[in-house]
């Protein structure tokens, strides 16, 4: 099978997503009733980090043992990419001695560097303009909790960030709608997110609008890794795009609520909500260790079937 990276959500079409999903159903099943299953036997993960991670680095090691796999962590401190080593030789390095690379980084473009170098796939972890494993994630929640997500509505209150982006591409692919409300001056960049229309998504001034009739409402924080340097500015910017109770009441009546974590309490959403009824996060981040699974068993082994 040629090599088969996941840098964007819409590097996967709608029939592998589809399949990804399945795959997750079944694997989460299995290790839920404590069956082992173990295709990657003796394959090799390799985790680059850049930027700080607890749940993408817990779920991608737990992942890849669980699998019958074995994960190297390497940060970019403590190895030749932080004394000047090039992203193309690195890459020539790494993916002769390993069979997948997971890499966490800042912009998108020394991933996609990487890849271009890369004799194994390679996933993104996270970058400045997408985070696709957290949506992978998000969504296959969405289908755990009310079925298929087509023609749903997501609302995105907040920061268009990495992972609004993310959430954009994923609309396009699977046919669903997306709502964002953001503070002026923090607008969608559609060339950024790489979007190929408007047709899926609407922008919002009042974020209560937004999230009026929505059949999820999700948000992350006000400030993201990078931009530490503006964050007593976005507390005043982002004041009123807090998720609360009343913005929950006039979603529709079964409306979920998501937050990829960590989470402030106070700030992008109130205590009430993310501890509430409403609130998946914590299935959210646990399927993290689900999706990642099964994309490492795609993306290394093709489709396989569901029985094993």
């Amino acid at each position: 099978m040629a090599i088969k990276h996941f840098l964007q959500f819409n590097d996967l079409t709608r029939d592998e997503l589809e399949h990804v999903y399945e795959r997750t159903r079944w694997i989460k099943s299995q290790f839920k009733d404590y069956h082992q299953y173990w295709p990657l036997t003796d394959r090799t993960l390799v985790m680059i980090f850049e930027k700080a991670s607890t749940r993408t680095r817990l779920s991608f090691e737990a992942g890849m043992q669980q699998l019958g796999g074995s994960a190297i962590y390497l940060n970019t401190r403590d190895s030749q990419l932080g004394r000047g080593e090039s992203v193309e030789d690195a890459a020539q390095v790494i993916s002769r001695m390993s069979d997948l690379v997971m890499i966490r980084t800042f912009e998108q473009e020394i991933i996609e560097r990487f890849a271009a170098n890369s004799r194994v796939p390679v996933i993104n972890g996270l970058t400045n303009e997408y985070h696709p494993c957290q949506i992978l994630a998000d969504i296959y929640t969405f289908i755990e909790h009310r079925g298929s997500i087509q023609g749903k509505t997501v609302a995105w209150i907040g920061d268009s960030n990495n992972v609004c982006n993310t959430w954009l591409q994923a609309a396009e692919v699977l046919d669903f709608n997306v709502h964002v409300s953001t503070p002026p001056g923090y607008e969608v960049e559609p060339e950024r997110a790489n979007l190929y229309g408007h047709d899926h998504y609407e922008e919002f001034a009042d974020p209560m609008e937004a999230a009026k009739g929505a059949d999820l409402v999700t948000t992350d924080v006000w400030t993201s890794m990078g931009f530490e340097a503006e964050n007593e500015e976005r507390m005043r910017d982002f004041a009123d795009w807090q998720v609360d109770s009343d913005m929950m009441h006039i979603a529709a009546k079964d409306a979920l609520f998501m937050h990829c974590l960590p989470a402030h309490r106070g700030e992008e959403v109130a205590a009430e909500v993310i501890d509430g009824a409403q609130s998946v996060v914590w299935d959210e981040a646990e399927n993290r260790l689900h999706v990642q699974k099964a994309l490492m068993e795609y993306l290394m082994l093709g489709k396989v079937g569901s029985g094993n």
